[in-house]
């Protein structure tokens, strides 16, 4: 399932201070076609700083960001989108008077090529381009099957439940089409039944061609349904490798219980 040859996403010495502390340690990381990437550590291990560097919301101060082979280390987080990276965070935000099919429309605007022009004067083009983008917006909910479904589309996105506003993050994401999909804790918060759900909505992410990178603190998650797992504490990459392995791992058995 994995292409060894050639890594979708490339890290390389990878460096992130916030005035004494190094929060990103000469981080190397990759990621290949289709695998499901976790990184874990305790809080303030380095995971979302991590996230925000590859996404482009932060700079490094050293290293490379390498994405489908392209350099990615300074680029605007509209720049990492056009190479097919998309991303949730850990608290879900939007905009409160959006509805959840606006929300998923912002999200398709990756792949609509309309001018600003022609969508001011309403011309053919654009109203086609529209038009096509709301017929398609419905089928961005269908991987939440029966928790998040068409019949929603008009609702407020603030006005969803806490864990249908994950859903709703995760249909934003998907909406752009990525090739890599980066979930920043995709169960937290979520009871077991609807974590176990979550878990089979990413591994039909990745049947559908995806390739996942999250950060996930739930181990059975993890454990279930990684092909790898990455490990940091104090922003330093601490284990690598099979999900059991890492977890039993000495030093992060350490790290997690503080020694």
């Amino acid at each position: 399932m994995m292409n060894r040859k050639k890594p979708w996403l490339r890290i390389r010495g990878l460096v992130k201070r916030f005035g004494g502390l190094t929060a990103v340690d000469h981080l190397d990381l990759e990621v290949y076609p289709t695998e499901i990437v976790s990184i874990i550590g305790p809080n303030g291990s380095g995971k979302t700083t991590t996230f925000n560097l590859i996404s482009g919301i932060l700079q490094p101060d050293e290293g490379s960001v390498e994405i489908n082979g392209h350099n990615a280390t300074e680029l605007r987080p509209d720049q990492v989108c056009r190479l097919g990276v998309a991303r949730t965070f850990q608290m879900p935000e939007f905009f409160g008077p959006l509805s959840v099919r606006e929300h998923i429309l912002i999200g398709m605007q990756r792949h609509m090529h309309a001018s600003l022009f022609s969508v001011a004067l309403n011309l053919p083009r654009a109203r086609a381009e529209e038009q096509s983008a709301q017929e398609k917006a419905p089928e961005f909910l269908t991987v939440f099957g029966d928790r998040l479904t068409a019949d929603r589309l008009e609702d407020r996105g603030i006005s969803l439940s806490y864990a249908n506003r994950r859903r709703l993050g995760i249909a934003c994401a998907i909406s752009s089409e990525p090739q890599l999909l980066m979930l920043d804790e995709p169960t937290a918060g979520m009871n077991p039944y609807e974590t176990e759900e979550m878990m089979h909505v990413i591994t039909q992410l990745r049947e559908q061609g995806h390739t996942i990178l999250f950060i996930e603190h739930d181990m059975r998650v993890v454990l279930n349904i990684s092909d790898r797992v990455i490990a940091l504490d104090h922003g330093q990459k601490i284990a690598e490798g099979e999900p059991h392995k890492v977890a039993s791992h000495p030093k992060v058995v350490e790290a997690y219980l503080g020694g």
